[in-house]
């Protein structure tokens, strides 16, 4: 049966239980906020207790709910007073900790919206949260998404008494691992997902990070100055793109596919022994870059494929993400994001053990030591064959100049599922956008609404075929250009300015 039907048929049904479950009779003709928003509070669900209504009296009002879901998973549920009958959850970042909504300003557009702090609270780069409790740990490696979407859900059918007609999810970093993890473990719980640079195996990202924290810190005891230097950043770019920017064409900053290049790490300038000298690089600094490149492995192989080449020294590049310190990871005595990601990982959520040392890890026994962590972190399941039989339709885009989680990574889990399932373009389709790094950043065009590409899949049938993404600064759009479904990308065509997207094309 066509699955828009199916759709169909399913909404139906929802709705009629809706109105007999929920709604009085006289509540039957009305399309939206057929209840008032103080009325949320009397809601009885199980495990659910509604701490807080507001109406928020604005040019697009809406009630804002704030609950528990169990004992402690928090969320804020908005709802518009003029509602499109479509409901987004946004995922949240890092070890989350608060409630994160990345999809909350889509109220004023109609939707009904929902985040969720995953179920415990503290600062995003900390995970002792975790410790010795298996509660917190399942309701952030999936359950509390999951939870949380189901009650959102029946709230809005509740307050409109009418169910959401298409339900998307839309996350970057650790939202988008939620977002492949909901089309992986709970396929009915949304119609349209946008997974952006999503964290897909928690323990092999973990490894990448530990790696590059002992080979730029490899003293815990002196933290504050790394074997790489910002100014060593802004040298190795500068080589980066001299022998690698003009592959695709163009002279502009931007590595259109670092697979094309095959950097010689030779023609880097060389301190001819171990100096200190700010305009050349030490034999432990070319080994530490090279390592980064490279990625973690042991006896039985690689872990994790590192990161391509690109935007080492760009906004949001390699400096503070692998290279500190920042302001901002300081404060929490880290050196590095990575280092206070890949650090809390292993000490609370893989080894339980709060003195757990990086400094003498030697990945031999990473296999073994991750499996059970990886059992509810990850979202590495390749099989969508669930999410494609209910008619379910997922977007992933990845930056290709990402210093938090590689690329590679989305093209092997990709080519992975695609082994699977030959016509899973039909389905799942990936972007990768050059010079662009985490969620956004760096030199290349990074901005696109996605939530409505999916949408206008979902809806109408329309696969997005190429998806024009901009640069935009002070609110004016500097550069435009397309993206295309992997494998194929966008080509310079020779002709047209180079900062508008008619000027490329498609290469396969």
């Amino acid at each position: 049966m066509n699955t828009q039907i199916i759709h169909k048929f399913k909404q139906f049904f929802s709705v009629c239980f809706c109105c007999l479950i929920f709604c009085h009779p006289i509540e039957l003709m009305a399309q939206s906020g057929c209840k008032s928003c103080a009325s949320v509070k009397q809601i009885s669900f199980p495990e659910l207790t509604i701490m807080e209504t507001t109406a928020i009296d604005e040019e697009k009002g809406y009630c804002k709910v704030l609950g528990t879901i169990g004992k402690e998973i928090n969320f804020e549920l908005l709802l518009p007073d003029e509602w499109n009958s479509r409901f987004v959850m946004g995922g949240g970042g890092g070890f989350v900790g608060t409630i994160q909504n990345v999809a909350r300003s889509k109220v004023k557009e109609g939707y009904a919206t929902v985040g969720t702090d995953t179920g415990h609270k503290g600062p995003g780069l900390k995970a002792d949260w975790a410790y010795h409790n298996m509660e917190r740990q399942l309701n952030f490696g999936h359950l509390a998404v999951h939870r949380t979407a189901l009650v959102a859900k029946a709230i809005i059918s509740d307050y409109y008494c009418e169910a959401p007609e298409y339900s998307y999810f839309i996350g970057c970093s650790r939202g988008g691992g939620q977002a492949l993890i909901e089309a992986q473990r709970y396929p009915e719980d949304f119609d349209g997902i946008v997974a952006e640079a999503p964290i897909i195996d928690w323990p092999a990202t973990g490894a990448e990070m530990v790696q590059n924290t002992k080979i730029l810190y490899p003293q815990p005891e002196n933290i504050e100055q790394a074997v790489l230097s910002q100014h060593h950043l802004q040298l190795l770019q500068d080589a980066v793109l001299e022998q690698c920017d003009e592959i695709d064409g163009l002279a502009d900053q931007i590595i259109n596919d670092p697979r094309d290049c095959n950097f010689d790490f030779t023609k880097l300038p060389s301190c001819n022994g171990i100096a200190k000298d700010k305009s050349c690089f030490t034999t432990a600094q070319v080994a530490a870059i090279k390592t980064i490149y490279r990625g973690p492995t042991n006896q039985n192989g690689q872990i994790y494929p590192g990161f391509p080449l690109g935007c080492e020294n760009a906004e949001g590049g390699w400096f503070p993400w692998i290279v500190g310190p920042s302001d901002w990871s300081m404060n929490l005595n880290f050196p590095s994001l990575q280092f206070a990601f890949g650090t809390e990982m292993f000490k609370y959520l893989i080894y339980h053990d709060p003195d757990w040392n990086y400094a003498t890890y030697d990945f031999s026994t990473f296999h073994k030591d991750t499996r059970f962590a990886a059992s509810f972190l990850n979202a590495t399941n390749t099989d969508y064959s669930a999410f494609k039989a209910r008619g379910g339709k997922m977007i992933i885009w990845h930056g290709w100049g990402d210093p938090a989680l590689s690329a590679l990574t989305a093209i092997e889990h990709y080519e992975e599922a695609k082994k699977k399932d030959q016509q899973l373009m039909d389905y799942i389709r990936l972007f990768l956008l050059p010079g662009v790094t985490h969620c956004g950043g760096g030199p290349g065009p990074d901005r696109a609404d996605w939530l409505e590409v999916v949408r206008e899949w979902v809806e109408k049938g329309t696969a997005p075929k190429r998806v024009v993404v901009s640069k935009v600064k002070n609110e004016k759009v500097e550069m435009s250009r397309p993206v295309f479904p992997y494998p194929a990308k966008a080509a310079y065509s020779g002709n047209g300015d180079p900062n508008r997207e008619s000027s490329f094309v498609k290469k396969k």
